[in-house]
């Protein structure tokens, strides 16, 4: 299947998916009164409760899928996240102790968002050191930062009141259910996009080792350190906005090279709105399955994600 193809199934797919997330609830709804605006309370469900709810799950699995085809390139590692630097388990920390102050909504996700850039700076900060960082050393210094936080977490569980665990335990597992405003979240997952756009050639070049890069005259360096920043940055947006949820960002590129999207140029783009499309469909089961429960979107995608990333080891001979 060509490029283009793949990427115009997907652009095609990704509206689908939120239409099928704006039509599907333990309420089902007539389109054409909620439109017309005959119904009030199909109105309101579509386009106050589920579209918005949609879009900000599909500008989290855009700016999850698209930080971990930057953070894999980053790294040179096929098993690279979005998570794998730390960046979430600072948000998470920022987020627990503005849930354990009481603080909802806005507060919530600046909270969060300021403890991922947080954690961004520290981990950029230990690893550089007196001199020039590598990647070994950047994913090393953000797995040891990442593990404190997870030790901070877990003190924060064990000291909350029994009345807060369930929010705090919801956000964790990746929640939907609160979202704050979706469009910011679109603005980001669009501007890191276009920001990526231009170092898709680098990447290319980047994705064959540092030494063939900097022979076609790419400034390694200098890129490291823009694609550090920039899926830092997407990785904070996607903490703040729906907690953390795992797999989207570590399956969706493995998934789209498969199907042939090993230029950059195309495997970004194809990366938001496979992991936009996904994310909205994973969400749409989590508040559906077993209405009117709701379940946190993070075990939907975990449940999806683990048998997908064991076909992909699979079908590719034991390795990625």
């Amino acid at each position: 299947m060509s490029p283009r193809l793949t990427l115009g199934l997907l652009l095609a797919a990704a509206p689908l998916s939120l239409l099928l997330a704006a039509l599907s609830g333990s309420i089902s709804v007539d389109p054409g009164a909620a439109l017309t605006g005959d119904d009030p309370l199909a109105r309101t469900l579509v386009f106050d409760l589920r579209l918005p709810r949609a879009l900000a799950a599909f500008a989290t699995g855009g700016l999850l899928a698209l930080a971990g085809a930057l953070m894999q390139v980053l790294l040179r590692n096929p098993l690279a996240d979005p998570y794998v630097l730390g960046i979430s388990g600072g948000a998470a920390v920022a987020a627990l102790l503005s849930l354990l102050a009481g603080l909802g909504g806005l507060l919530l996700a600046g909270n969060a968002f300021l403890g991922a850039l947080a954690s961004m700076l520290l981990v950029f900060g230990l690893a550089h050191g007196r001199g020039a960082w590598t990647t070994t050393r950047l994913l090393l210094t953000g797995v040891v930062v990442a593990a404190g936080w997870g030790a901070v977490i877990s003190l924060l569980l064990a000291l909350a009141p029994a009345r807060d665990l369930h929010g705090m335990l919801f956000w964790l597992m990746g929640d939907l259910s609160q979202p704050p405003t979706p469009w910011w979240g679109l603005l980001i997952c669009g501007l890191g996009l276009l920001l990526c756009l231009p170092l898709a050639r680098d990447l290319n070049v980047l994705a064959r080792g540092e030494l063939a890069a900097a022979a076609l005259g790419v400034t390694v360096p200098r890129l490291r350190l823009q694609l550090y920043f920039i899926a830092s940055l997407l990785t904070g947006a996607a903490v703040t906005i729906a907690g953390s949820i795992g797999f989207v960002g570590l399956v969706i590129p493995h998934l789209l090279r498969l199907a042939g999207l090993r230029d950059h140029r195309h495997l970004l783009p194809g990366c938001v709105l496979a992991g936009g499309s996904l994310l909205v469909l994973a969400d749409t089961l989590a508040r559906s399955v077993v209405a009117p429960q709701q379940l946190p979107v993070g075990v939907i995608t975990a449940l999806l994600g683990v048998p997908l990333f064991l076909y992909l080891l699979n079908r590719r001979g034991g390795g990625l």
